[in-house]
């Protein structure tokens, strides 16, 4: 909402200008500075409350916090009542932990002297007023946990999360629906663009298809029929003798009535005996009285034509076979026509299945048959089209075909997860709030559960038995299962307080069992730092909720970003922090092989279709698939854009930039393993996995986006599959693609 708001003030700003209305825009300015709720942007208003805090300023906290109220709170239902008490109250003993860890008592006493009449009736506050007159608060086990920053992280992240949903639900004026009217309208024109070339384009295909199956036959005049080889001062001549007969000649298309069918001179009476190819006959032809042309090793032999009389009764006419006549290419106008014939297949350019020479009877060779004097249509994305269409109709290389794009609107903030579950008959996606939305697709796109959580989120799976359940983990040390039919959490596991960060999730195919990478605490905002972060790999069992065991982590204990297993669950594949793929045996529980793979992060890695190799994305931005029987060895090895590989960038209004490092699934195979889909700056990208180079060759370009997309699946299902692109403005494309079988 913060990001409408901000482009709707920029509309009404440049209104008051066009008006000439300065002194309104003026006072406009003048409260725009001093605006409280900070263009209902959540990350100002945090700020600011954080502001008070870091500077003791405990009027002006109460009071920001009381005109929240009166603006805001007040409107709301009385059952949201106590989560707005909660929050204030955690809001002041946050004030209160930053003095005394600051070293400040004079600021905490005085907090507790400025609100005791506030405070003292209220039973949570009752234990706090001994605060000051402790030694060492952050030792006694009452006032301990306010001191960890993983409660001061997870206050903020819980207001962060009810501010937003706040703005969200908040009644809007029709204004600031202008934006997202004008994106709609925009995608629905595109979209229809889209479908009016695609109907023209199989339209055109299906004519090509039914005109090369059936025989078309041209009824032509005689003149018409010998305009070919008639000289401009022949034209008039031939034109008075409307032909006595019509000739039914048989044709693919229509250039291929106009040329000579043999070696012709013109200007000179037929010979009665064509027994050697020199022989030429010309004229006018008559029909009834020629041969069937007779084969020979040569090729063909010209044969006999007698010349037609203008006063040839209609039944001779009728009667009349068609026939071949020989004519020499050396006629000027016979030139021209071959010339333009030329051009027009260079024109065209059509595939060689289609432009491949057709022999006729005698053994000479015919023109290319033509089915449409469109021109060829343009494709408006390179990449994606590097085949190309090709007069209106789809190429044959083309491997899939667009058949629609929906959105699924639901999240209001930049995506990090989004999965189709095994099913494929449902969707898990999680945003950057912690707002997880379960929905389907099928027949419909439908919201099936919304999932709030206090804590932050970071990584997301679905079990595979029974495919309902739905692995979350949180930036607190918890993993959670939860149940999307029954709308609740099943279990809450406690992984690890040293490694809180819960940054991939993998279930066994099994569904017995299921892969947990937990990282130590880092900051990221903060610099990189050389030494990677601390992490574990855990392996937890599914039905009795407990760890079974550890695996070992060499050289050092690092943090695992990505993990995937083959078909059968007998082989884990990981990437991590130090750059470094482990391959592990699942039947054993060790380390198979390892190999440096990436200088920097290992971001995203999978099996191959066969599973004889693995591919990964990393931070250097390189594509490799990498052969697992032969530890390090590189099959292929492919640059990618950094809009592929991220970190991810989006740019806003007055120097607004948001930076997002990659968390979810980067690429994805189709059914087959034979295309890959990948993020791009603009919507997904589908290539075709080559043994050449270069190892990929795109193919498809699905767009839609006006964010840069961050995450990607695909699920396939026979001819047709779903591709999910996710972006950081919180749009999900949802494409449908038909598969052409080759």
């Amino acid at each position: 909402m913060g990001s409408t708001v901000e482009r709707t003030d920029e509309h009404v700003r440049e209104y008051l200008i066009y008006r000439g209305f300065t002194s309104t825009l003026k006072h406009m300015d003048t409260e725009m500075k001093s605006d409280k709720e900070k263009g209902f942007r959540v990350d100002k208003i945090i700020e600011q409350l954080q502001q008070f805090v870091q500077s003791f300023d405990l009027c002006g906290l109460r009071e920001y916090w009381q005109y929240l109220d009166r603006r805001l709170f007040c409107r709301l239902e009385d059952v949201y009542r106590s989560t707005v008490n909660k929050l204030r109250t955690s809001l002041y003993r946050f004030y209160v932990i930053n003095t005394i860890q600051k070293g400040n008592l004079e600021k905490t006493q005085e907090f507790f002297q400025k609100q005791a009449l506030e405070l003292q009736t209220q039973t949570e506050w009752r234990d706090w007023f001994i605060l000051p007159f402790i030694g060492t608060p952050e030792q006694n086990p009452a006032f301990s946990p306010y001191f960890s920053r993983q409660w001061a992280d997870t206050f903020l992240v819980s207001l962060h999360n009810f501010l937003s949903v706040l703005f969200q639900c908040m009644p809007q004026p029709v204004l600031l629906s202008f934006d997202s009217e004008v994106q709609k309208t925009t995608s629905l024109t595109e979209e229809n663009e889209q479908l009016r070339q695609m109907l023209f384009a199989l339209q055109t295909e299906g004519r090509e298809q039914r005109e090369g199956e059936e025989t078309v036959h041209h009824k032509l005049p005689l003149y018409v029929q010998n305009m070919d080889r008639l000289g401009d001062t022949e034209l008039d001549l031939v034109s008075s003798q409307r032909p006595v007969s019509t000739a039914i000649t048989p044709s693919r298309n229509f250039f291929s009535t106009f040329l000579p069918q043999g070696r012709r001179t013109p200007g000179k009476l037929p010979q009665t005996s064509g027994s050697s190819p020199s022989q030429t006959a010309v004229g006018r032809k008559d029909p009834s009285t020629n041969p069937p042309p007779a084969k020979s090793k040569d090729g063909f032999q010209a044969k006999e034509v007698k010349p037609v009389s203008s006063q040839a009764s209609p039944s001779e006419a009728a009667s009349s076979q068609p026939q071949q006549a020989t004519l020499t290419s050396s006629h000027p106008r016979h030139k021209r026509v071959q010339d333009h014939e030329k051009e027009r297949r260079e024109l065209f350019s059509k595939p060689p299945t289609q432009t491949a020479e057709k022999r006729g009877e005698g053994g000479e060779v015919e023109p290319p048959p033509d089915t449409s004097s469109d021109p060829p249509e343009s494709c408006s994305d390179s990449r994606g089209c590097q085949s190309g269409r090709e007069r209106g109709g789809l190429s044959a290389e083309q491997p899939f075909i667009k058949l629609s794009q929906e959105e699924y609107g639901e999240h209001h903030s930049s995506i990090m997860h989004c999965r189709v579950d095994c099913s494929g008959r449902r969707v898990a996606s999680l945003d950057v709030d912690g707002v997880i939305k379960v929905w389907s697709f099928n027949p419909i796109m439908q919201t099936k559960a919304t999932i709030m959580s206090k804590s932050p989120l970071l990584s997301l799976e679905w079990a595979t038995k029974p495919d309902r359940l739905l692995l979350l983990g949180s930036g607190v040390g918890t993993v959670r299962l939860y149940d999307t039919d029954a709308k609740k959490n099943l279990y809450e596991m406690n992984i690890d307080e040293t490694h809180p960060r819960i940054l991939s999730l993998a279930c066994s195919p099994s569904g017995s069992s299921f892969i947990c990478s937990a990282a130590a605490l880092s900051g990221d905002s903060a610099p990189r730092l050389p030494v990677p972060v601390s992490g574990q790999l855990l392996l937890w069992d599914t039905k009795t909720v407990k760890q079974q065991l550890q695996f070992s982590l060499e050289p050092d204990p690092v943090a695992v970003n990505c993990t995937a297993f083959n078909h059968n669950g007998n082989l884990l594949v990981t990437g991590a922090a130090d750059g470094v793929i482990r391959l592990f045996d699942m039947q054993r529980y060790e380390s198979a092989m390892s190999w440096r793979a990436h200088d920097g992060e290992v971001y995203s890695v999978e099996f191959s279709y066969d599973e004889n190799t693995v591919f990964s994305i990393g931070e250097d931005g390189k594509f490799i698939q990498w052969n697992i029987h032969r530890c390090g060895v590189k099959q292929s090895e492919q640059a990618l854009a950094q809009d592929a590989t991220g970190p991810f960038i989006l740019s806003g209004y007055s120097g607004y930039k948001q930076v997002q490092v990659p968390r979810g699934r980067l690429f994805a195979f189709d059914s087959e393993g034979q295309h890959i889909l990948t993020c791009s700056s603009s919507g997904g990208l589908i290539y075709r996995l080559t043994d050449r180079e270069p190892a990929l060759e795109s193919v498809l370009s699905l767009g839609g986006h006006k964010a840069p997309v961050v995450t990607v699946d695909w699920c396939s299902a026979v001819d047709c599959g779903t591709c999910l692109t996710a972006s950081m403005d919180g749009k999900i494309k949802l494409s449908t693609l038909l598969a052409q079988k080759s």
